[in-house]
């Protein structure tokens, strides 16, 4: 059995200003657009073992959901899992469809921080790669986006100090 939480994040064009060191005396130059493109970053995190599982989709609706969890149930085909999630439009549709190895149990509305995996998009967001950048297509974001997910995707030691919340570990012992 593992205990996987899921959760999606839009990553797009529209970039955010934030502090950022210069030398001494120096004042920071930092472009900023509004572009509305956007893709979406569909991740499940097992805090207990730093496992994750991530897909960078179109759209977010019940058709992208619905790939995503054959995705991860194809994956952790001889697993039993619990898929906890938010109470998303999409994540509760009739058109859901739910693997016959996995289970999924919904969060509290209004409380993201019961959702481990939203710590990775704070993560994510945070490093030189979306930090103070300017993206000139929805390709690049893509492609920014791929390699922060692959690099996190492959260091279950982050993953791990970042989503094992002291309650989950608790939890699941």
């Amino acid at each position: 059995m593992k205990l996987f939480f899921q959760d999606e994040a839009r990553f797009g064009r529209i970039n955010k200003t934030s502090r950022c060191w210069v030398p001494k005396g120096q004042r920071a130059t930092v472009s900023q657009q509004i572009v509305r493109e956007f893709i979406y970053a569909f991740t499940a995190v097992c805090p207990e073992t730093g496992e994750n599982y991530s897909l960078i989709l179109p759209k977010v609706n019940t058709e992208a959901m619905n790939m995503f969890l054959k995705c991860i149930s194809d994956h952790y085909k001889n697993y039993r899992i619990i898929m906890a999630m938010d109470k998303a439009g999409w994540h509760r549709s009739k058109d859901l469809k739910v693997s016959d190895n996995m289970v999924l149990m919904y969060l509290p509305p209004y409380a993201p921080e019961l959702n481990p995996t939203e710590t990775i998009w704070n993560y994510i967001r945070e490093t030189k790669e979306f930090n103070n950048h300017l993206f000139n297509s929805l390709d690049e974001v893509e492609e920014k986006l791929s390699k922060a997910l692959f690099d996190i995707n492959k260091d279950e030691k982050t993953i791990n100090s970042l989503c094992n919340f002291k309650w989950i570990d608790c939890a699941i012992r």
